[in-house]
């Protein structure tokens, strides 16, 4: 009997419930978060192979803006336009870090910030193709912040937020958050680097997280959620499913221990 004790004491430990310590985002575990720190980690986000970039160009008002768009060979976006459709009409960044434009050749942005290539198009322009007092206006943007969720999630896949900086927190409130089963200790962000991708640890339940350098998620990013594991274990997520595990064990194991008794 008293190893029958012991096996439902273990049943018990096991089945515990998930705790609020376990869900609740950003606590304050003693932690003293740094304001400029925070505003330090949501710095520029610098270009990386396969990023998709869409170039707009504009004059100065009076003159034909038809010209360059048919030498370039731009496109504006429609609200209608897809994401294939961005695909074909925008510029991706080769494995090399170039992006490729008739008249002005390929051109090197592995590594600048969208302000920095627009920069970078405009002095081209002015060098090769148009006069100084010719007032020019180029735009680089990314067609949205693609990231990816997976494991314990409302959605996994891909998605896109139209913004150009994203916290972690909220691409998985856009992704309908992490489930009750779901690790927040232990988020991992699967980043692309130039030397190839690489897995990151964030506990999103301590606030310290938002002075973390990977609090704020960059293009393609990959956000895996795995299961807690007590849910492995197949343990209640609330009170009264443990209960209800922990009852069941128990009515398992009597009915054992009673029927080897009568045999």
């Amino acid at each position: 009997m008293k190893f029958l004790v012991s096996i439902i004491l273990c049943a018990l430990f096991l089945s515990s419930c998930i705790t609020n310590k376990d869900v609740v985002y950003l606590q304050d575990k003693g932690t003293v978060v740094d304001t400029l720190a925070i505003n330090a980690a949501a710095k520029p986000y610098r270009l990386n192979i396969n990023d998709q970039l869409k170039v707009s160009f504009k004059t100065e008002l009076g003159q034909d803006i038809q010209e360059v768009t048919k030498i370039f060979n731009v496109t504006e976006k429609e609200p209608g336009d897809t994401e294939q459709q961005l695909y074909f009409s925008g510029n991706t960044i080769d494995v090399h870090g170039n992006i490729e434009f008739p008249v002005l050749g390929k051109i090197n942005v592995l590594g600048y910030t969208l302000e920095e290539v627009e920069d970078k198009i405009k002095e081209l322009l002015y060098e090769y193709y148009f006069q100084d007092d010719v007032e020019l206006y180029v735009t680089v943007k990314l067609p949205g912040l693609k990231y990816t969720t997976l494991g314990e999630i409302g959605s996994s896949g891909p998605k896109v937020l139209y913004k150009n900086r994203v916290n972690i927190i909220e691409a998985i409130a856009n992704a309908g958050d992490i489930s009750q089963t779901g690790d927040r200790k232990d988020v991992l962000i699967v980043r692309q680097y130039p030397q190839g991708q690489k897995i990151h640890h964030i506990d999103l339940t301590d606030i310290a997280a938002m002075q973390s350098e990977f609090y704020y998620i960059k293009p393609n990013d990959i956000i895996m959620v795995k299961p807690l594991k007590r849910k492995a274990l197949g343990a209640g997520q609330t009170a009264t499913q443990t209960f209800t595990t922990i009852a069941s064990i128990f009515s398992v194991l009597v009915s054992t221990y009673f029927l080897a008794r009568n045999l």
